[in-house]
């Protein structure tokens, strides 16, 4: 399953948090750092599954894509944690 969002947070710190988050505050269900560039990480998991992040700029903000079958809830959770933009009064 392929998550979506907006952070105001630049992209080698949304990654950063990535690999601290899969590593450290996820025990039950921890993925580490398999491959990694100026705007992706992959972490590999329980039973080789996989976690694949890409960043890029959007709109003066940084979009997340993420996409895992197998740690669906772990990843919602991380990005949950990621700062967006406040909401633009119309």
């Amino acid at each position: 399953m392929v998550h979506e969002t907006v952070t105001t947070l630049a992209g080698p710190e949304v990654l950063l948090r990535a690999k601290a988050f899969f590593t450290q505050r996820m025990p039950q269900s921890a993925a580490f750092p398999e491959s990694e560039g100026p705007g992706y990480l992959t972490l590999r998991g329980q039973g080789g599954e996989e976690i694949a992040l890409a960043v890029f700029p959007a709109d003066g903000h940084t979009r997340v894509r993420g996409s895992t079958l197998f740690f669906d809830q772990a990843l919602a959770r991380f990005l949950s944690t990621l700062p967006t933009p406040s909401a633009v009064p119309a």
